[in-house]
């Protein structure tokens, strides 16, 4: 299999997040027989990509930047790094926390080639925590587990609960809730959210663990059990998923004697090209399903919809909500105009962000606190 060209990826994608033309992709054609239009007739260009094989796996070429660690103390806060099986994980604890109360603890998936450094630096998860008064913890995967740094979300092996990577993840936020960090964690506000192959993750880690997170923000990333191996991966990723319903069941039988409603927020922005559009309404349908059938609600009651308009210099967005009857949210999706494979409202420059809001660590926020 032919490895990506990771440069002329990142050029393309980076020219739609900054609102230039997409370039010409060398060599003609379209990767694995894809069409040229995004699934559900939007016409969006999918990725161009050598051999098939996306970046979210992890195939890419050489030349990705080593592994940092986060910045030392802050003006803000404060750093500190807990190993755990093997890996380490990063948290950020923001100043002025409550000394008599436990605090909420969002745990943040970085996406390949990325490190926790760099996708703190540029989520502002950190700024918001500092806002809002939560403790991020950033897991960063090793190039020992994944060449690229890429959370292995395809694969059988890390798709269930006790082993893999949602053993690790699921076991170094237990430890912090324990009372490894530098603030007491409150159990019944722990929360899981990720970009990209992060979000995929995190689609993971709320299916196999829903008795440690209590809500899941999936950023540019697709639904759980929705690959079993490369192949379908790739196909996941182009086209979406056949099924969302079925893998909402999937997703509560992997609960096993855990299953609840697990409120999940999905972000995804109407111009990515690398992980298909049609990915986001997948996701937030799975999820839909997944907690109407825990709740034992109707999953067909229609969403309110919202247009957002945007804040100067910013992208309008559109928000579809599902409640239960009793006014608790299932499901949410937030459908940005024109956003590419990026973080929305991030660091200008940042590793796959794109400044323009609305702000998705402010939404992830605003959501997890809602719950």
């Amino acid at each position: 299999m032919n490895l990506i060209d990771w440069r002329e990826l990142y050029t393309a994608n980076r020219a739609v997040i900054e609102g230039r033309p997409r370039p010409e992709r060398s060599g003609g054609g379209r990767a694995g027989g894809a069409p040229g239009a995004g699934p559900g007739g939007s016409g969006l260009p999918l990725p161009a990509l050598a051999g098939g094989a996306p970046a979210l796996i992890g195939r890419l070429g050489a030349g990705t930047a080593p592994v940092e660690t986060p910045p030392a103390d802050t003006p803000g806060g404060t750093w500190d790094r807990m190993d755990h099986g093997g890996r380490p994980v990063y948290v950020y604890t923001p100043p002025g926390l409550p000394d008599d109360a436990p605090v909420p603890l969002v745990v943040a998936l970085h996406g390949c080639t990325q490190t926790a450094s760099t996708f703190a630096a540029g989520s502002l998860l950190d700024r918001a925590a500092d806002r809002h008064g939560f403790v991020v913890a950033y897991p960063e995967q090793s190039r020992e587990h994944n060449p690229q740094c890429c959370w292995n979300w395809f694969t059988a092996g890390h798709q269930a609960r006790g082993g893999g990577e949602p053993a690790f993840i699921a076991g170094a936020t237990r430890a912090l809730v324990a009372g490894r960090g530098q603030a007491a964690i409150d159990p019944a506000r722990v929360f899981v959210a990720g970009m990209s192959a992060g979000g995929a993750m995190a689609a993971v880690i709320a299916a196999t663990h829903p008795d440690v997170y209590a809500a899941v923000a999936i950023h540019s990333g697709l639904a759980y059990g929705c690959a079993r191996n490369l192949p379908s991966a790739t196909s996941a990723m182009s086209r979406g998923v056949g099924d969302p319903d079925a893998l909402g069941r999937a997703a509560l039988a992997a609960m096993g004697p855990h299953a609840r409603p697990v409120p999940a927020l999905v972000v995804h922005g109407t111009a990515d090209g690398i992980v298909a559009p049609v990915n986001g309404a997948h996701a937030a349908r799975q999820w839909l399903v997944t907690n109407a059938v825990a709740s034992g609600v109707d999953a067909d009651a229609a969403p309110t919809t919202a247009r957002e308009r945007p804040t100067p210099g910013g992208r309008a967005a559109t928000r579809r909500t599902w409640t239960g009857p009793d006014g608790r949210v299932l499901a949410e999706h937030v459908e940005i105009d024109g956003l590419g494979h990026a973080w929305s409202g991030g660091a200008p420059g940042g590793s796959y962000t794109d400044p323009r809001g609305p702000s998705a660590a402010d939404e992830i926020w605003r959501f997890f606190a809602a719950v």
